[in-house]
């Protein structure tokens, strides 16, 4: 119960500097550490160790205290929710009690410790809640290879001792649930909070006793863990959010002046349609008409995909209108080339929206 109460005075403590969640793209890193719970154990020891005992003498139980869990993770992010990531961790539990084995040690004591490390390869997906949302909620499974370690597990009773130690590594797989909180302050850093069930195939691990000098066996133990987190998380490359471009002031010139020609794309396109090669040739025709000095050609871009992306994008955009206005006769020379973006939205969208109006060029005669 303190576990839970602490991550929740945490997430509520970082709320004031939450930013609005959106899906990571490219690499990231992340960091976790909290509360192992290690289910209890069935144990089931074979060997001379327990030579003429019965079935039921063979088999008892290993209670654990709560104990600790930390995990580092290496991750990339394709932007559209899904995430892979590689992950170290390690855990480890106290013993608090040993039940079972009567007929052979009447246990009256235990102690030692139970650890789990290892390597998983995981596969999330984030939860797009929409503009505004403080947070991002996440779902993730995970598998790869985890090594058990009983590292002098003993029972301690009237007939003698009887002494689980050793390791063994085995498959493991793992369910994760967690959300996090992106933080306003830093770009690309959040706050998680997770739950983990991590388990593995039952591991074999040496089993001696006491009770009969010299006698070794194995001992074959159950390895559940559930575990609760609290991390920070960077993603790599995440920008701030374009600041507001102030509007142009007016030009000095009488508006009559100024003429605009709006030329329209189609999405994540910079090629040139039908319609748009007609605009942008009476564009060129009325440039020689009017005499103008001074041709300006802007591109933009709608706020779907990163703001590097649709940069890249209006360039493209922009370019391929003034090859065509000079294909149609304007010199290069007359023209001011230039692109924005997302940053000059005709239809100002939240971000991620696809506004068609938003995807042009603006040619300005002056």
């Amino acid at each position: 119960m303190r576990v839970r109460n602490a991550l929740l005075a945490a997430t509520f403590l970082a709320l004031p500097l939450a930013a609005q969640a959106q899906p990571i793209t490219g690499l990231y890193i992340g960091a976790g550490a909290g509360a192992n719970l290690l289910q209890e154990s069935d144990v089931s020891i074979t060997g001379p160790v327990v030579a003429g005992a019965t079935a039921a003498q063979r088999s008892g139980q290993i209670e654990f205290n709560y104990g600790y869990v930390g995990v580092l993770s290496l991750g990339y992010g394709y932007g559209n929710g899904l995430r892979v990531e590689l992950e170290a961790s390690y855990r480890e539990n106290e013993v608090d009690g040993v039940s079972g084995f009567t007929a052979l040690v009447r246990p009256v004591r235990a102690d030692g410790k139970a650890r789990s490390y290892g390597v998983m390869l995981n596969a999330l997906y984030d939860f797009d809640l929409g503009p505004g949302s403080f947070m991002t909620p996440y779902l993730g499974v995970g598998a790869g290879y985890q090594w058990h370690e009983y590292d002098s597990v003993r029972a301690r009773g009237v007939n003698g001792t009887s002494t689980i130690d050793g390791e063994q590594g085995r498959f493991a797989y793992q369910a994760i649930a967690g959300a996090a909180f992106p933080i306003a302050a830093v770009p690309g850093l959040a706050v998680t909070a997770e739950y983990r069930f991590m388990g593995t195939l039952s591991p074999e691990i040496d089993a001696r006793s006491s009770i009969v000098p010299g006698a070794a066996g194995n001992a074959e133990v159950d390895n559940f863990n559930h575990s609760l987190l609290l991390g920070l998380r960077y993603a790599f490359g995440v920008t701030p959010p374009p600041p507001v471009v102030a509007p142009a002031p007016p030009p000095a010139v009488a508006p009559a002046v100024a003429r605009t020609y709006l030329v329209f794309f189609d999405f994540d396109r910079a090629d040139l349609t039908d319609r748009a090669r007609q605009i942008i040739a009476e564009a060129a025709t009325n440039s020689q008409r009017v005499g103008a000095t001074r041709i300006e050609v802007s591109g933009h871009a709608d706020r779907s995909g990163t703001p590097q992306y649709n940069q890249r994008l209006s360039e493209r955009r922009a370019a391929a209108v003034a090859a065509e206005l000079e294909r149609r006769g304007v010199p290069r020379a007359a023209m001011a080339i230039q692109a924005f973006g997302e940053s000059r939205p005709l239809v100002p969208t939240a971000d991620g929206v696809r506004e068609p109006q938003n995807r042009r060029v603006e040619i300005v005669l002056r």
